[in-house]
């Protein structure tokens, strides 16, 4: 009888973990806002340029998880004047675009402080 108690729990046990895991995966978890739950953030706010877009890149992400990753990124990368970035937490990647010229080294330096790898950077 103690047996089959412990098994029970066990499978309790297992099942949440399972759920949890994934939610997690699914960008759905708490991973980078802590605690439990679902992490409730705002959206960025999209940006809007001043000119004429001059130039389009894709910049690949390492290190998002969740959505709260992916408006980290946004915000860093709206944070640089002349960009409106767009950030596909499921693709990995950022769509810039850029009213002026913007250094790569500035995007990735942006990411970077954000707390996030740049794979790659490509004229779009």
């Amino acid at each position: 009888m103690v047996n089959v108690i412990i098994v029970l729990i066990l499978v309790v046990l297992l099942s949440f973990a399972v759920k949890s895991s994934i939610r997690h995966f699914k960008g759905e978890g708490a991973c980078c806002g802590g605690g439990s739950g679902t992490v409730k953030t705002k959206k960025p706010k999209k940006k809007k340029l001043d000119g004429p877009v001059v130039a389009k890149r894709t910049v690949e992400i390492s290190g998002m998880h969740c959505q709260n990753c992916a408006n980290s990124v946004t915000r860093a990368l709206n944070g640089i004047d002349g960009v409106a970035a767009r950030v596909n937490l499921h693709a990995n990647r950022a769509e810039v675009l850029m009213d002026r010229m913007v250094d790569e080294d500035e995007l990735k330096h942006a990411v970077e402080e954000a707390g996030y790898g740049v794979v790659d950077i490509k004229a779009s």
